[in-house]
């Protein structure tokens, strides 16, 4: 069976005739995107939306136009640069945001925020040795579970339940410290 009819039998809504279409074409597609893209999850994504505009039948092939694999493949190179663009002004918007980049902590916010870490680092001391070693490993080390379950001998499932177990106990803690007030009520 050749492409147009392939692609006959798609618009009918055959999804074998998708897949057959994919497993063709997929290769040579994710190549051609990726070299728009320079990035394999973005061709990737570009090669999935090409698919989906075929599909839905957003992309229509007119054979008195060309090969079909021709115009497929101009099909992908927009859709490439299509989602190039849109990833590009998604960044754009996120680096130029002046609301974040003009933020600064009123002095009440910085209070509040010592006050807050005064809070935890008093939770914190509640906890079992055994719980406060793997909650400072993990949140201000920044080490994974599986390197904390390395670095102390320990199983990845017992610092998981470990790091649970703290984290209600903190909640828990925390809790009843807002409850009293802060620490003023506590010390």
């Amino acid at each position: 069976m050749n492409d147009e009819e392939l692609y006959q039998r798609l618009l009918n809504g055959d999804k074998e005739a998708l897949e057959a279409l994919y497993d063709k074409y997929e290769k040579l597609l994710f190549s051609m995107a990726y070299r728009t893209c320079q990035q394999n999850e973005m061709a990737e994504e570009a090669v999935q939306e090409l698919f989906l505009k075929l599909w839905t039948r957003r992309a229509k092939y007119d054979s008195t136009k060309g090969k079909f694999s021709s115009w497929l493949l101009t099909v992908m190179r927009y859709t490439a640069i299509d989602l190039l663009k849109k990833k590009e002004n998604q960044n754009y918007t996120l680096e130029d945001n002046k609301d974040y980049d003009e933020y600064e902590p009123s002095t009440e916010d910085l209070l509040e925020w010592k006050e807050r870490g005064e809070m935890l680092r008093k939770a914190v001391q509640t906890l079992s040795n055994e719980q406060a070693s793997i909650v400072n490993l993990f949140y201000f080390k920044g080490l994974t579970q599986r390197e904390i379950a390395d670095h102390l001998n320990l199983s990845l499932g017992t610092v998981k339940g470990r790091i649970r177990l703290a984290l209600k106990h903190l909640k828990k803690e925390l809790g009843q410290l807002k409850e009293k007030g802060g620490l003023g009520d506590v010390t």
